[in-house]
């Protein structure tokens, strides 16, 4: 599944081409995604300029000027991709392009979801906040205001291990699998820890190799395991940095360590770490 830095990709690659520009057509190719599409999608949608482009958490939010928001998630398998006239042109429709934007300015936006775990709603910007998707939600762990205070009080009282607290959404948003396990390295904590032990110091470490991760990959165009694409069709290549992630049975990085990165499975999970360094 994209992870943040993978939809912030999205975002970025999305904004230089879309924010201020109007939708003049809209092509609803399959209703079923996730959840069925919105009703009289195309007639709420077309002739709507679109103001920002935010995220929240893995969510793409794109504020409309008649006050709402469309609220996208890529699901499992879903990209974005733009196409100018030409490119249009010469690259017919796939199979699985469910869903395609058209701007006053030629660009067209594809979004391509195989699995179909993907959704688009429409809400009232003044809901947004309150809406079922994001009640509940973490801190994004790119603020300013998330430091290590912030995640040791999230985390006082949990027996769970802290890599299992780093994938819950309640704790903060958008650290999935892979980035939980790097970041773990970084600070050198094990993700067998329990989570109400990672205080003070820990927590310092912690949070600021979060967002060490989060950031070096949003630079690198996100990780390109199977199916992420940036919005002009480049691959991410964050994966080729990995440290431990997927790596089990090579030596790890850091340097005189000598020992082998090993794996665990954690709530279905696979977990990558190295019990040298991590503790």
């Amino acid at each position: 599944m994209p992870e943040l830095p993978e939809v912030e990709t999205v975002r970025r690659g999305l904004v230089p081409k879309l924010v201020g520009r109007r939708i003049v057509r809209l092509v609803q190719r399959r209703r079923d995604l996730r959840v069925p599409l919105p009703a009289k999608f195309a007639q709420r949608v077309e002739g709507r300029m679109i103001r920002a482009i935010d995220r929240r958490a893995k969510y793409l939010l794109l504020r409309l000027d008649d006050g709402n928001t469309l609220i996208a998630h890529l699901g499992m398998s879903g990209r974005m991709t733009l196409h100018d006239a030409t490119s249009a042109a010469e690259h017919p429709f796939e199979r699985h392009d469910h869903v395609v934007f058209e701007t006053d300015e030629g660009w067209q936006v594809r979004f391509n979801d195989a699995r179909r775990f993907g959704l688009m709603l429409l809400a009232a910007d003044e809901a947004v906040p309150k809406h079922k998707l994001f009640k509940g939600l973490g801190p994004e762990p790119l603020d300013e205001a998330f430091d290590g205070a912030a995640l040791a009080s999230r985390l006082k009282g949990r027996k769970t291990p802290i890599k299992a607290a780093l994938l819950d959404q309640k704790t903060l948003v958008g650290v999935g699998n892979i980035y939980a396990c790097e970041a773990l390295f970084l600070a050198g904590i094990s993700p067998r820890r329990s989570a109400h032990t990672v205080q003070g110091d820990r927590a310092d470490r912690l949070v600021a190799a979060i967002k060490r991760v989060l950031l070096r990959s949003i630079d690198d165009g996100g990780s390109t395991l199977r199916d992420h694409v940036q919005p002009g069709g480049e691959l991410g290549y964050f994966q080729t940095r990995f440290n431990v992630y997927d790596r089990a049975g090579i030596v790890c990085p850091t340097p005189a360590c000598g020992k082998l990165v090993k794996r665990l499975v954690q709530s279905g999970r696979s977990t990558f770490y190295c019990a040298h360094c991590q503790r």
